[in-house]
């Protein structure tokens, strides 16, 4: 009885605290501007089915890299098959019953806790292969400048929270298979599990009945905390992409890579200059006083917000990017990053009262932590957008910010705008003293 009730107060407690973290994260993600709903053209539903199933559940993009892949595909699969047991714990802990689904399924209950210790080894040897890739071998794209600070430490919290959860199982699951050899009531027979039935007796065969019972109620009440603790975090770290990765390829566009979206302001002025009638829905400017492109959250799409909370830190957009390669300070995950951080810092401005969203103005914008020289050292090449395995597209953010700069704040760099000049006086990028079409004459 006593347990049931502090397992019901720990999981009301961190239900609680993760539905707070999980509200302020769609709070700040719909802080962007309303985007038109997913594309209701013939065919476009199934292939949005389909980068879900493929590409979220599937991890197919993943594969590029197929090292971390198959190690990362560990985790992934221990993670989705442990919460069978993760179920069972929940029972066990609401009504205080031990190992409830195990009389109903028999050997099948078997193979599954069998499974899913294997699995955890398997776990267990990617997260220690993934420690020593991020802290011993150093890999290059674990090492930018963007990745100093809390992102290094997330990355390896979560690691070490898994190697948490492992033990915990195997001192559940090893001190029950030694409580059951021993006939103590409470712990019936469950069949022979494929790791701990004899890791058990290996390690807690010499201690006695009340010592073992502890390590199986410590192994039993480390995991579900760990559990409890990984929830109330998740909205916090990098890993929120286990539950974002979903919606975030649903909404992903599905226009050719390289496809610009046009700016119906411009595309306004344009026909209302050349006496068109105005495109159905658009609108012109008497004055010109239009707001191009985007310089804070505020101006960027929710889908854009969706994606930098989306955003696996993994580096691979940096790791494809070749301006990046060439020494150049643009990094397209730290842009991602950014525009979470900012989104955060807004967020934590209207949590504490100091703002209020409909008139949000603390004099600063995302050129305060995007600069123009990374903005401006962007090739357009879509490296990026295909590296990323969930389909996040960094470069979408890049071109907004540009037209900002160059549209609203007609600021850019100098050498760009000779061929502004001349694209708008003789339709060419190069200067030149004769039309563009004087060759046809």
């Amino acid at each position: 009885m006593i347990q049931s009730i502090l397992f019901l107060i720990f999981a009301c407690a961190s239900g609680w605290f993760a539905f707070r973290g999980f509200r302020r994260v769609r709070r700040n993600i719909m802080l962007g501007k309303a985007e038109t709903t997913p594309e209701t053209t013939p065919g476009a539903s199934a292939q949005r089915w389909r980068n879900v199933l493929l590409i979220a559940l599937g991890q197919q993009k993943m594969f590029k890299k197929w090292l971390p892949a198959i190690l990362h595909l560990f985790l992934y699969v221990a993670f989705v098959v442990t919460q069978v047991e993760l179920m069972e714990i929940f029972v066990d802990g609401l009504f205080g019953t031990h190992r409830f689904f195990a009389p109903y399924l028999g050997v099948f209950y078997t193979f599954i806790i069998s499974f899913i210790e294997i699995l955890s080894v398997l776990a267990f040897v990617a997260t220690l292969i993934f420690l020593a890739r991020r802290n011993m071998l150093r890999v290059p794209r674990f090492w930018k400048p963007e990745m100093k600070g809390f992102p290094s430490r997330d990355a390896n919290l979560i690691l070490l929270g898994e190697i948490v959860l492992i033990v915990g199982v195997f001192c559940m699951n090893g001190g029950d298979k030694v409580l059951q050899t021993r006939g103590m009531e409470h712990y019936h027979p469950t069949g022979n599990f494929a790791v701990s039935t004899w890791l058990g007796p290996l390690l807690f065969g010499q201690f006695s009945d009340t010592t073992v019972m502890l390590i199986e109620r410590f192994g039993w009440w480390l995991h579900i905390s760990t559990v409890f603790a990984f929830l109330c975090y998740l909205p916090y770290s990098k890993h929120l992409h286990i539950v974002l990765a979903f919606p975030n390829t649903w909404y992903a566009s599905l226009e050719p890579k390289g496809q610009m979206t046009n700016m119906p302001e411009i595309q306004g002025e344009v026909r209302a200059m050349m006496g068109l009638e105005p495109l159905p829905g658009a609108t012109v400017s008497a004055t010109g006083a239009f707001e191009f492109g985007a310089n804070d959250v505020f101006t960027l799409g929710w889908k854009n917000l969706l994606q930098a909370y989306s955003c696996t830190e993994c580096g691979r957009c940096t790791d494809a990017c070749p301006a990046n390669q060439t020494g150049k300070k643009l990094s397209p995950r730290k842009v991602m990053m950014d525009v979470r951080d900012r989104a955060d810092e807004i967020g934590r401005a209207i949590d504490d009262g100091k703002l209020d969203v409909s008139t949000f103005n603390d004099g600063k914008s995302l050129f305060d932590r995007i600069t123009p020289e990374e903005i401006h050292a962007c090739t357009t090449c879509n490296a990026c957008v295909e590296a990323c395995p969930i389909l996040i597209n960094p470069l979408d953010i890049i071109l907004q910010m540009r037209r900002h700069e160059i549209l609203t704040q007609s600021a850019g760099p100098g050498d760009w705008l000779p061929m502004f000049n001349a694209i708008e006086n003789t339709g060419a990028a190069w200067a030149m003293s004769e039309s563009r079409d004087a060759w046809r004459s």
